[in-house]
């Protein structure tokens, strides 16, 4: 089961924070999957070739509802599970793959790994960061529309993102993890402290 995470709603539909929504977007495009609302799991899902593509469709803070009674109905372990965020802590465009460990200060990603009881669920991180420090809230940064610098770029983002996607169901995390976590100096991980 691949989860991508965001808002939903016309408001929040070009938003860093949906970078999630637009990943599993994508997949389903390439795939002929149909989203359909499923209102007693709050979720959109689209199922091809027996994967099932989730985007919940509470808000962000409450997506273990809805990943969780999608995976309970599909009989899902956790380590079945690619849970796809954004990360402001990641260089735009820099993707890091991880089969299990914390939050890291994802309230959408916080919420799942306690409906599911665990924190050993797959998860694909796509950096969202500036290139430059942000003056104000980072929240209205996160829930802010792309740049047009950003969104010149956003295309092969999400190109490399379903790949990845592609990669994990196909030869699994650990093969993911050492292909598209490569770190190169203009990609390096930063500290949100510097945004």
């Amino acid at each position: 089961m691949v989860v991508g995470l965001g808002n939903p709603g016309k408001r929040y539909l070009r938003t860093r924070h949906n970078i999630g929504f637009m990943v599993v977007d994508r997949r389903a495009a390439q795939c002929g999957g149909k989203w359909q609302l499923v209102k007693s799991w709050r979720a959109e899902v689209a199922s091809q070739d027996g994967i099932v593509l989730v985007k919940p469709q509470t808000f962000m803070n409450e997506s273990g509802i809805s990943v969780a009674r999608a995976a309970r109905h599909h009989r899902i372990r956790p380590d079945q599970l690619l849970v796809i965020l954004d990360d402001v802590a990641l260089r735009f465009g820099q993707l890091r793959m991880k089969a299990a460990g914390s939050a890291g200060g994802h309230n959408g990603l916080r919420d799942i790994l306690a409906a599911m009881g665990t924190s050993e669920v797959p998860r694909l991180r796509v950096g969202i960061a500036p290139a430059e420090p942000v003056a104000g809230d980072l929240s209205d940064f996160v829930l802010g529309e792309f740049s047009g610098g950003e969104r010149s770029e956003l295309d092969k983002v999400l190109g490399r993102a379903t790949q990845a996607v592609a990669h994990v169901l196909e030869n699994g995390v650990e093969s993911a993890m050492n292909s598209f976590n490569k770190r190169t100096k203009d990609s390096a991980e930063i500290d949100p402290q510097e945004i």
